[in-house]
């Protein structure tokens, strides 16, 4: 079995491929716009042959358009007459973080695998996703979440926040300051490995870049503030590549259990609406139950399922000597 990744002339066979099975893939339309604007790339689309040169697997990475590597595994398919699936899948996916991390990659691009609600009572989904996941945890990704996407749509009813906080803009080094206390006690999932592995400082600093690197505008952002006049936490209005976003939303430790998450949530969804958007997407984690509840009573739809597997990470305590 040959395992490579692709050239320009693999287009037409790569786009060929089909994926019957209940979970999200990448199609032909997709992959060539997206290709386009250089969120797919030959040289992140890998795939399987066997001896006589034909296509077993094949291996989607997906990056921004300005992305120096990948950042997440978008679509993984191996066909069943490949025999072990979860063995090629394996072979694959390691070829392909070996090369990232030779070209320079500071981690393992994330596996995201799409379901549909209520995966787990259809046969064929738990199916897809058992060899999937062998194949991840076997290639190194060995940390998984599983995380809601939901959705907000024109026409919708507006959550209603309660007149409590008051939002403001504020400089960079005051919302710094406002992640890194956020994320004591944190229940999302990627706030907690992130403060693990770089600390609470360096965490609150990488979300920080990270959102002021995102598709939103720096300018939607704001502090919120109780009848008291104290910090109580934070809303970012963002946006994906494909919508306007929820971003991020957080409570201080001291004001959690108030309700004032709805405040928040309330608050987002309003100014994208105000800005004209008909969609707006959110995530967040299933261990994450009081933000999911929130969700749930602003309006907001769960729309799939996302499976995550990426790298388990080396703890700050581990890494000190």
């Amino acid at each position: 079995m040959l395992i490579r990744p692709t050239t320009g002339a693999d287009l037409d066979r790569v786009t060929a491929v089909t994926v019957p099975e209940p979970v999200g893939w990448i199609d032909a339309d997709r992959y060539r716009d997206e290709l386009g604007q250089g969120m797919y790339r030959p040289q992140w689309t890998w795939v399987a042959e066997d001896d006589d040169g034909r296509l077993l697997a094949r291996a989607l990475w997906w990056g921004r358009a300005d992305s120096a590597h990948p950042v997440a595994l978008d679509c993984l398919h191996v066909a069943p007459e490949a025999g072990d699936r979860a063995r090629v899948a394996t072979r694959l996916l390691t070829a392909g973080l070996q090369a990232f991390a030779a070209a320079g990659a500071p981690k393992p691009p994330l596996y995201n695998l799409t379901l549909p609600v209520g995966w787990r009572d259809d046969p064929l989904a738990v199916d897809a996703v058992a060899w999937r996941r062998t194949a991840a945890r076997a290639a190194g990704l060995g940390h998984e979440v599983e995380r809601l996407r939901l959705e907000w749509a024109s026409g919708d009813a507006l959550p209603g926040g309660d007149g409590r906080l008051t939002f403001a803009p504020a400089a960079d080094e005051e919302f710094l300051g406002t992640f890194r206390r956020i994320a004591v006690g944190s229940l999302d999932d990627e706030t907690r490995r992130n403060v693990a592995a770089r600390g609470a400082e360096a965490a609150a600093r990488a979300e920080l870049e990270f959102y002021l690197d995102c598709p939103g505008e720096r300018e939607w952002w704001r502090l919120a503030y109780g009848p008291d006049g104290r910090l109580v936490g934070m809303a970012i209005p963002s946006a994906t590549p494909y919508a306007r976003n929820v971003g991020f939303l957080g409570v201080l430790p001291e004001f959690r259990g108030r309700g004032y998450v709805d405040d928040l949530l309330a608050e987002v969804t309003r100014s994208h609406v105000e800005a004209g958007a008909e969609r707006i997407t959110a995530t967040t984690d299933t261990g994450n139950a009081p933000m999911a509840a929130a969700f749930a009573r602003a309006g907001y739809r769960t729309t799939e399922i996302r499976m995550i597997w990426s790298a388990p990470v080396v703890e700050e305590e581990e890494r000190t000597p």
